[in-house]
């Protein structure tokens, strides 16, 4: 193994600790959500991705998930984490692949944007059919106490559709372009140092 992948796997693995580090530093938008808690951990996996590739977006992803499990476990029967893999591919692995054929700003900034936009679905389809009916599984519950842990902060949520549009929709939303942003303004003063380690 040559020093150039050395180096490589080891920025990727570097990066993994910082996201898991970020996973830390969280809050909730309870008015949008009950559930889920916004976090920075998506903005060295972008930025590694942009980097590294798609192979080094994976790693990255892979390494908090599983410091977060051994350091921190799970207090969601491993659903939260499920979900925070899932979106976290979606998000850095549309942008990355985008960017790797146009590497220019546009092509960084079109890339999140599909990022964001193939986010923002499919965790509509993520939240219905897999993780809260898994999370109802394990703990016991169904839609209608679900849906009235969101009204309880958000009395508009009253419903499945009301739900999906009122929270699930606008926190993916808000939490991918807060994300797009940073990495726009800090992707090359953060890049240029990593790629210098890397060579």
């Amino acid at each position: 193994m040559n020093k150039s992948r050395i180096r490589r796997l080891t920025t990727a693995a570097i990066l993994g600790v910082i996201a898991f580090l970020l996973l830390a530093v969280n809050f909730s938008i309870p008015v949008i959500s009950v559930f889920a808690e916004f976090d920075l951990s998506a903005l060295p996996e972008i930025i590694g991705g942009f980097v590294l590739g798609p192979i080094g977006a994976i790693e990255i992803i892979v390494v908090k998930i599983v410091l977060k499990l051994l350091f921190q476990g799970t207090s969601s029967m491993f659903t939260g984490e499920v979900q925070n893999l899932i979106l976290s591919m979606a998000y850095v692995l549309p942008a990355v692949i985008y960017y790797r054929k146009h590497r220019t700003k546009k092509g960084a900034v079109t890339g999140l944007i599909i990022g964001t936009v193939f986010t923002v679905v499919l965790s509509v389809f993520t939240n219905i059919y897999l993780i809260f009916p898994a999370f109802m599984y394990l703990y016991g519950m169904d839609w209608d106490s679900i849906i009235a842990m969101a009204t309880a902060v958000n009395p508009y949520i009253t419903s499945l559709p009301t739900f999906v549009a009122l929270s699930v929709l606008p926190f993916n939303i808000i939490a991918r372009t807060i994300i797009s942003i940073l990495a726009v303004l800090l992707y090359k003063k953060i890049s240029v140092p990593l790629k210098k380690f890397i060579q």
